[in-house]
């Protein structure tokens, strides 16, 4: 998903606490979730003053419909605080007030994910080589005796396996054939 860089200029921006019991409560259960959504984005043409309170110009943060939609459909709050951006192309964008902890971090997460990554230049490619090269005695005697027990390792390894090979019985497959299917 490549984003749009278009940069808007914010016109108005507004708080809100939207009710939305009684609205939800008007039609069946089954459908409540989905009329809180309507809801919303009633209030903020209307609010907001949406030109011909068009709600195709009210957009809805992916975090606020989950928070609605979060209980199931037949549970949705009964308010809800919102704020609310006008953009200079006459769009709004809804999201939630106050999002809670691992929502920010989810958001954080997903804007890593899309952020481009930077390559490290050459010059800094070189420099890394060369610490890596570096290394004190230390490091160099912990090298040798790691890979000195892993070969103890794999000897012994080998030892077992080699006993246990010993130790199978070599059964011949006796063969058993149906006569029903030979015909």
């Amino acid at each position: 998903m490549a984003e749009k860089t278009v940069t808007t200029k914010v016109e108005l921006e507004r708080e809100y606490i939207i009710p939305l019991r009684n609205e939800w409560r008007k039609g069946a259960n089954y459908e409540r979730a989905g009329k809180a959504i309507k809801t919303i984005k009633k209030f903020i043409a209307k609010h907001m003053k949406v030109s011909d309170r068009d709600v195709s110009k009210v957009k809805l943060d992916q975090w606020l419909n989950q928070e609605v939609w979060f209980k199931g459909k037949k549970k949705p709050p009964a308010r809800i605080k919102v704020r609310a951006i006008k953009e200079s192309n006459g769009m709004v964008r809804v999201e939630l007030a106050e999002l809670p902890e691992f929502v920010k971090f989810e958001k954080a997460k997903k804007e890593r994910l899309n952020k481009p990554s930077e390559k490290p230049k050459v010059e800094e490619k070189k420099e890394e080589v060369e610490k890596k090269e570096e290394k004190t005695e230390e490091q160099k005697k912990d090298e040798k005796e790691k890979e000195q027990s892993v070969a103890d390792f794999r000897e012994r390894e080998a030892k077992q396996e080699s006993k246990s090979q010993k130790h199978l019985t070599k059964a011949k497959d006796p063969g058993f054939h149906r006569m029903a299917l030979k015909k």
